[in-house]
């Protein structure tokens, strides 16, 4: 398995709108959508879900530096059984610590030897999403295989790689 490339960036933040007025300012990027504590911001032309998420860090009367910054970076595969094999063997290595279907995608949540977090994900293509799509349920790879094909490309090899996802 090989990654297709850097999906997005999260970062932990004092003000997480403020920093959205900054990056909207500084590179042009877009709000998209936003939750309680959270913005999620893409380039103009991008065909992600996001580019940059802005989180609140935790509260604290004495932030701790470490607070502030990289929360974690998103890695995409191109199909779901990329997504799975990478689940055995970070299972087997001890390094995955959490795994979401967050609607538009699937993710797997690692650590590297540091405790650097990082995402691996499958992005749903866009014309595949359903309008009453659930977020944040467990992974099921059975009823995902099921619904998608194991071999269908993500949204983001869709665009590496020219395919039609509604052909599988």
């Amino acid at each position: 398995m090989s990654t297709l490339g850097l999906r997005h960036a999260v970062l932990w933040v004092t003000d997480p709108d403020a920093s959205a007025e900054f990056y909207s300012r500084a590179l042009g990027l877009e709000v998209k959508t936003t939750m309680p504590g959270g913005v999620f911001m893409t380039a103009p032309k991008s065909s992600t879900d996001h580019d940059l998420a802005l989180f609140r860090a935790p509260v604290q009367e004495r932030p701790d530096p470490r607070q502030i910054g990289l929360y974690h970076v998103a890695w995409e595969v191109a199909t779901l059984a990329e997504l799975q094999a990478a689940r055995t063997r970070l299972a087997e290595m001890g390094a995955l610590s959490g795994e979401n279907n967050h609607g538009m995608s699937r993710s797997l949540y690692c650590q590297d030897p540091d405790g650097i977090e990082f995402e691996i994900m499958w992005e749903v293509p866009e014309e595949l999403i359903a309008d009453d799509e659930p977020s944040d349920v467990p992974l099921d790879f059975d009823a995902d295989f099921a619904r998608f094909g194991a071999t269908t490309p993500g949204r983001g090899a869709c665009r590496t790689l020219g395919t039609d996802p509604s052909v599988r």
